[in-house]
């Protein structure tokens, strides 16, 4: 994969790079990654619980139920 940074941009990566944090420019892109991924993943649990606050009366949770949220949740659906 090949991208293009404005200099500003590259010049902030080179800065957390070499204050220890990361050992290179891959680790730290990876991070963010990861930061994103995670971050959707609320998302979408968020947005499943307020669906569910908007679908009505509620019903007794069952194991089943809570691993179809979960599977839900961690999938790429939404």
């Amino acid at each position: 994969m090949s991208f293009a940074l404005p200099p500003s941009m590259r010049n902030y990566i080179d800065e957390r790079v070499r204050g220890g944090e990361y050992g290179n420019t891959s680790e730290y892109l990876r991070d963010l990654i990861r930061r994103d991924q995670l971050a959707e993943a609320a998302r979408r649990f968020r947005q499943l619980i307020a669906d569910g606050v908007e679908s009505g009366e509620g019903r007794p949770l069952t194991s089943d139920i809570v691993d179809d949220l979960r599977a839900r949740a961690f999938s790429r659906r939404v």
